[in-house]
């Protein structure tokens, strides 16, 4: 854990360090990306609280998320649709129906069994 804190930190102190611009051209692209990217992050975190995880599924939804919507993002250009509006909306919400099953599983709700009082007070999760 404390590993993964230090590299959050550390991409943090780069990212701010390193002055970066993204090109107006590539904008939509990335914008699209970074939203298909969080989701399938979002939804193997969901999978991974359901005990439901498959890397294998992780990888490879996270990587036709990508190209799908880079692919969309592409073919809306060539037209001059604006088809990458519809990438956004349907990556949002499926952002916050994964958002909202996070809440329910670290809540607790309707599994019995509360993961959020695990956490606060350990003891519980040894049968003390």
């Amino acid at each position: 854990m404390i590993l993964i804190l230090l590299g959050l930190l550390l991409g943090l102190l780069v990212g701010w360090l390193l002055p970066f611009q993204i090109p107006v051209v590539a904008s939509r692209y990335v914008s699209v990306a970074f939203l298909a990217g969080l989701d399938s992050v979002l939804g193997g975190t969901r999978a991974g609280l359901e005990k439901d995880f498959d890397f294998g599924v992780f990888a490879g939804g996270f990587l036709i998320n990508l190209f799908l919507a880079g692919l969309l993002t592409w073919i809306g250009d060539i037209l001059g649709v604006e088809i990458y509006v519809a990438a956004l909306v349907t990556f949002g919400m499926r952002i916050f129906v994964n958002l909202g099953h996070i809440r329910r599983d670290l809540l607790g709700r309707g599994h019995g069994k509360s993961t959020l009082e695990d956490v606060i007070n350990p003891k519980n999760s040894f049968g003390q």
